[in-house]
């Protein structure tokens, strides 16, 4: 073989391997990579679109207007008692009243029914300004520590609140736990003693897959500055429902926690005393306390939103129904016509 011959079969050998490695490079073909997979492409037609709007404007509106029934029908008595339940004298130093050990924290409310209240009424506490969801107060917690006894020292996501002073783990540790609510209320009608349940007010599977059963409070509120309510350390912590409703933190700086249910009904008219322990500290930073007795509905508690926002969806959507039969009625089009094209519209190309 002659040096040029050579050179020309040196060549196509590499060229020859420079186009093989370039097709090994290739994606192998695709329906799915190409984009030829079967698809439903419905057009829309004036029909479809009308008929799709009326539909839903029929089946909305009803649904708003049950709703927003169903939340009217709920009985609600809310009490502001933050400042009402300070003496007057004492109102110009609120935070140094809430701090004091010396005075008389005791406060008596009293509540009219409107109207006719059916068991259960649930009593919620509600707080104003407080921000559960700020980011170091929602991490200060151990939920392994909450769950499992041998996991009673792991404490490093708790601080500030994870030991105390000579090194022991507080169990629960954490600021959720430690700022627990701790106002009481007792309430009564007509001299007559109104028990308030504190069962089942959490989430069953809270208190199953979140709070051991072996698992018993150990150095809670022992430090020099007290948060909230203390626990009983005789109870496992699947136990303690008051602090498992505390721990589910709130996502608004205003929110209701269930504090415990009455299962007697309340005549309208009726005047309940509630005894009240103003023990919470909202003062510190500008928050605000309320009692709230509620019915419930087959949607929950009182709830406009749900029932106004499906009268608007539906409203709207048949006003639109409405708008496009009278547009299609006054300026009529058939449908796919290529004179509303862009180029059949100005066939020279030229800008208006």
């Amino acid at each position: 073989m002659t040096p040029k011959a050579a050179a020309s079969f040196g060549s196509e050998g590499i060229a020859d391997a420079s186009a093989a490695k370039r097709n090994s490079n290739k994606p192998k073909y695709s329906r799915f990579t190409q984009q030829e997979l079967p698809a439903c492409k419905p057009i829309l037609t004036p029909g479809w679109v009308i008929a799709t709007f009326t539909v839903i404007g029929i089946f909305f509106i009803p649904v708003g207007l049950a709703s927003l029934s169903a939340s009217q029908r709920v009985v609600e008595v809310v009490d502001q008692y933050d400042t009402d339940c300070i003496p007057e004298n004492l109102r110009e130093d609120k935070l140094g009243y809430i701090q004091s050990a010396t005075t008389n924290k005791t406060c008596i409310r009293t509540l009219t029914v409107p109207k006719l209240m059916n068991s259960p009424i649930y009593v919620y506490y509600q707080l104003d300004n407080f921000y559960q969801n700020h980011r170091r107060y929602v991490k200060s917690r151990s939920d392994k520590q909450l769950r499992y006894r041998r996991d009673e020292n792991y404490t490093k996501t708790c601080d500030p609140e994870s030991t105390t002073s000579d090194r022991a783990a507080i169990v629960p540790c954490g600021l959720i736990a430690w700022s627990l609510f701790n106002d009481t209320y007792g309430f009564s009608v007509s001299n007559r003693v109104l028990e308030v349940s504190k069962k089942d007010i959490a989430w069953k599977s809270d208190q199953d897959h979140k709070f051991g059963s072996d698992v018993y409070p150990k150095n809670f509120q022992s430090g020099g500055l007290i948060g909230g309510a203390k626990l009983n350390e005789s109870k496992p912590l699947s136990e303690q429902e008051d602090l498992i409703v505390w721990m589910r933190t709130a996502a608004l700086p205003t929110f209701r926690k269930l504090y415990g249910k009455i299962d007697k009904d309340l005549e309208a008219g009726e005047e309940v005393t509630v005894i009240i322990q103003n023990n919470y500290n909202t003062y510190s930073f500008g928050g605000k306390k309320k009692l709230v007795l509620s019915t419930t509905s087959w949607i929950g508690g009182r709830n406009d939103f749900l029932g106004i926002a499906y009268l608007t969806v539906g409203a709207l959507c048949l006003f639109l129904a409405i708008a496009f039969i009278v547009l299609y009625l006054l300026r009529p089009r058939p449908l796919g016509d290529p004179s509303f094209l862009s180029w059949n519209r100005n066939p020279a190309g030229l800008m208006n």
